[in-house]
C-alpha cells in the first residue's frame, strides 16, 4: 500500500504533524491478556465498588429506583440497540414510533401540550429552556432560584454568559427553603425554579407562575427526581410554560453519571421556539398511520442562524428505555413508586428529628429529598457513618453551600427498606453521642 501510494514507509504518513508533537515511543499500556483474565480483572474491579454491597440515601440528581428487568431486555434488542437517527422515515417507522410515543408519555407526565424528542440531560435541558425564553420574550434578564441544583446552575451559565443573557440569581426562605419572587420585573424574560427543590422542598408552582406572569415572564419549571411527577399535581396544570426534567429515574441506571436522558416539554404556541426536534404521527397514500420528524429546528437539519439548537442527539436508547418502563409500569405504577418514596423518606425525617441534636430545617412539604442539620461537621460525619457503619449516608451540603458545614441532603427511594433507615437513623445516634 505504501508503494502505491509512493511513500517509503508508514511514518511518512505522519510527517505533516510536528516532530516535537510525535510520540516517539511505546504507549504505557499493559500487554494483552486472554479473555478469560480479562474477564477476571473487570470482576475484581466491580468488587470494589461498594455502592452496590450497602445501604445508600445520595439523592441530589441521581437516584436508585428499580427498573423492571424487561427495559434492559428490550432495549438490547439489535433494531433498537444500533439504530441511527430515523433521517429515512420509510425505513426508520419502529423507532419513529418509539419517540413519538415518549414525547406523548412526557405531555402526559407534565401536563404540557408538545414535548421534543429528548435532550441530553435535566441540566442541558434546563439551559436550553433559558434560550427559548429569551428567544419568546425577546428580554435579556432570567430570574434563576438559587434552590436549582447548582449544577444545572452552572450548565445554564455556560450557556448563555456569552449569549447575552443575565441570570439574576434568587433568594431562597429560611424557614421554608422555597422561592423568593421580590426580585421580578418587567425585564425579566423567565422566572426558573425547580419542585421539588434542591433541598426536597416543594414550591408553589401556582403561585410563582402567578407572579411571573404578571410582569409578563414564563415560568419554567425543572424536575430532577422524574418520579415525583407521579404523585405531585403537574407543572403544566400549575401554570408552567417550559418543563424540562432529568429521566434518569425512569428505569436509567445510575451508571457513575450517565449517560442520562433530558426532557423537555412547552405550550403549543411556543412549539417553533423548542430545541430540538419533533415527531408527529401522518398517514400514507392507503391513509395507514405513520410517523414522520415534523419539526426539526436544529442546525444539522436548517440554517445555523435559525436554528434552535446544536444538539446532534436525541438520547434514543436511553429515551426507549425510560419509555419501556414507563409503559411497563403504567400511571398506578408510577403513582405507587412516588408513594412508596414520599412515605418512607416522611418515616426516615421523622425518627431523624428524634436524635438529640439532629432536625430538618425546613418546613416546606417535601417529596423523597429532606436536609438534616446534625450537631457536628457534616462531611466529616458521613465519611464515618461510610467507614464505621458501611452506610452512604447523604451529601454533605458544604460542596455546594459554605454556609452550611452541618447540613446534609438525604435521599429515600422505594429501593430503601426500612431496616436501612432503621439501621442509618442507630448509625447518626451511635456516632453523635
Amino acid at each position: 500500500m505504501l508503494q502505491r501510494i509512493g511513500l517509503n514507509s508508514a511514518a511518512e504518513l505522519f510527517d505533516s504533524i510536528p516532530a516535537d508533537l510525535q510520540l516517539r515511543q511505546h504507549l504505557d499500556v499493559p500487554g494483552a491478556v486472554s479473555e478469560m483474565e480479562l474477564l477476571a480483572t473487570f470482576e475484581a474491579m466491580a468488587a470494589r465498588n461498594n455502592a452496590a454491597r450497602r445501604p445508600s440515601f445520595l439523592g441530589a440528581g441521581a437516584y436508585s429506583h428499580y427498573s423492571p428487568t424487561i427495559v434492559d431486555h428490550l432495549i438490547q434488542r439489535s433494531e433498537f440497540f444500533t439504530a441511527y437517527t430515523p433521517y429515512q422515515p420509510e425505513i426508520s417507522q419502529g423507532t419513529l414510533q418509539v419517540i413519538f410515543e415518549f414525547q406523548t408519555l412526557v405531555c402526559q407526565l407534565t401536563g404540557m401540550d408538545v414535548a421534543n424528542a429528548s435532550m441530553y440531560d435535566g441540566s442541558t435541558a434546563l439551559a436550553e429552556a433559558v434560550l427559548m425564553a429569551e428567544r419568546v420574550t425577546r428580554r435579556s434578564k432570567v430570574a434563576v432560584s438559587n434552590a436549582v441544583h447548582p449544577e444545572f446552575l452552572e450548565v445554564a451559565n455556560t450557556y448563555v454568559q456569552h449569549a447575552g443573557i443575565e441570570l439574576q440569581h434568587l433568594d431562597f426562605d429560611g424557614p421554608t427553603g422555597q422561592t423568593s419572587t421580590n426580585a421580578l420585573d418587567d425585564k425579566t424574560a423567565a422566572l426558573v425554579i425547580q419542585s421539588p427543590n434542591f433541598f426536597g422542598c416543594i414550591e408553589d408552582v401556582r403561585a410563582l407562575a402567578e407572579r411571573a406572569h404578571s410582569v409578563g415572564a414564563l415560568l419554567i419549571v425543572s424536575v430532577t427526581e422524574s418520579i415525583s411527577l407521579g404523585l405531585l399535581r403537574s407543572p403544566g396544570s400549575c401554570g408552567a410554560d417550559i418543563v424540562v426534567a432529568e429521566g434518569q429515574s425512569f428505569g436509567v441506571p445510575l451508571s457513575y453519571g450517565g449517560p442520562y436522558l433530558g426532557l423537555f416539554a412547552t405550550r403549543d404556541r411556543f412549539a417553533r421556539q423548542m430545541p430540538g426536534r419533533l415527531v408527529g404521527e401522518a398517514v400514507d397514500k392507503q391513509g395507514r398511520r405513520g410517523f414522520v420528524l415534523t419539526l426539526a429546528t436544529r442546525e444539522q437539519h436548517i440554517r445555523r442562524e435559525k436554528a434552535t439548537s446544536n444538539i446532534c442527539t436525541n438520547e434514543g436508547l436511553i429515551a426507549l428505555a425510560a419509555t419501556i418502563y414507563l409503559e411497563t409500569m403504567g400511571p398506578r405504577g408510577v403513582q405507587e413508586v412516588a408513594q412508596q418514596c414520599a412515605q418512607k423518606a416522611a418515616y426516615a425525617a421523622r425518627r431523624i428529628n428524634e436524635i438529640a441534636g439532629f432536625s430538618t430545617p425546613f418546613n416546606a412539604p417535601r417529596f423523597n429529598e429532606f436536609v438534616v442539620r446534625a450537631p457536628t461537621d457534616a462531611a466529616q460525619l458521613l465519611s464515618r457513618l461510610a467507614a464505621e457503619k458501611n452506610i452512604t449516608g447523604g451529601l454533605a451540603l458544604s460542596r455546594y453551600y459554605k454556609d452550611r458545614p452541618n447540613d446534609f441532603l438525604v435521599c429515600v427511594t422505594e429501593t430503601n427498606s426500612r431496616a436501612e433507615i432503621d439501621a442509618l437513623v442507630d448509625g447518626l445516634k451511635d456516632l453523635t453521642v
